[in-house]
């Protein structure tokens, strides 16, 4: 068999392994709430699937190459903190991923993917430092491009490719639907609906479609503020075979990025999502901030002090 599971492995089927066709697939995603109808594990099953689906194919394209997926684990930063959720911070996700990167690197394995099923932009950002802190520092391919695809899927590009598959085009409801959808709703829904339909709360088909600007976007925990149920867009749409079509236009651009890192056509870091090119979304930004508030805060104090000291007595 050529995917193989990591915590079935012993060490010497692990170190018989070919290193320069051999592919190791890490896949990370938090537990968060995501509305009344779905489990806390959303991410991690489309991260899971993400991953497997990666191997499988990647291995019947590629006869003689192996795929190793290691267990996954359920770290996140940047979500909707409600009952359930478990909140992670930023530079732990990204410290964690960068240990995962130096247990295999030095041991020569050279292709690294990450498999991610959440789209917090701080999180992404932590995902893809950790890759080219990995990448640079052991001169690997570690690689998370999930952000990439997210942002590209979210803004619309692959809408006419998921209509191909569909084999008709959305109606101006579900443009709009798709507009919306963010978390919870229509896509994540439908995805659980094809994945694990056994842990779907059939109510989701009453639930009100949940909109929200953007100007309520940027605040923290929008979507379980003011009543907010923890998702965001239309569950009630959901159907697998939106999930089935999306997931497939999802996979064919994955792994046209997969073969263009393995073939060293494409940079690690050349799929990286925006948010990484954000300074606030970096996981350095906040520390560095606050230590160049407390730096600007004792200089002035100094100054004050000085100029205390230099003030000529009174008459």
């Amino acid at each position: 068999m050529s995917v193989h599971l990591l915590e079935e492995m012993s060490t010497p089927a692990l170190d018989a392994l070919d290193r320069a066709r051999t592919v190791v697939l890490l896949t990370i995603s938090p537990l968060e709430t995501h509305g009344p109808h779905l489990p806390v594990g959303v991410d991690a099953f489309a991260a899971r699937h993400f991953a497997e689906t990666i191997a499988a194919r990647l291995v019947a394209a590629r006869p003689g190459w192996s795929a190793v997926l290691a267990p996954t684990l359920h770290l996140g930063s940047f979500t909707f903190d409600s009952v359930g959720t478990v909140a992670v911070r930023q530079r732990v996700v990204r410290d964690a991923l960068v240990d995962y990167g130096r247990a295999f690197a030095p041991a020569g394995f050279r292709h690294i993917l990450i498999a991610n099923g959440h789209a917090g932009p701080g999180h992404l950002a932590a995902l893809e430092e950790a890759s080219a802190l990995v990448s640079r520092r052991h001169r690997v391919i570690m690689a998370s491009f999930t952000g990439h695809l997210a942002w590209e899927f979210m803004r619309g590009r692959y809408a006419a490719k998921i209509e191909a598959r569909l084999g008709r085009p959305m109606s101006d409801e579900e443009r709009r639907a798709f507009a919306e959808d963010a978390h919870g709703g229509w896509w994540e829904t439908s995805l659980m609906l094809l994945l694990r339909p056994d842990l779907v709360d059939g109510a989701y088909r009453t639930l009100p479609a949940a909109r929200y600007s953007w100007a309520e976007r940027v605040m923290p925990n929008y979507a379980v503020r003011k009543g907010g149920r923890g998702y965001v867009g239309h569950p009630a749409l959901a159907d697998p075979a939106f999930a089935r079509a999306t997931t497939d236009v999802l996979m064919t651009e994955a792994m046209a990025i997969v073969d263009g890192l393995l073939d060293g056509t494409h940079a690690p870091g050349r799929h990286r999502s925006v948010f990484s090119r954000v300074p606030v979304f970096r996981t350095n930004f906040w520390p560095a901030a606050a230590g160049v508030a407390a730096g600007l805060g004792a200089l002035a104090v100094g100054v004050a002090g000085f100029m205390l000291r230099r003030r000529p007595p009174s008459a």
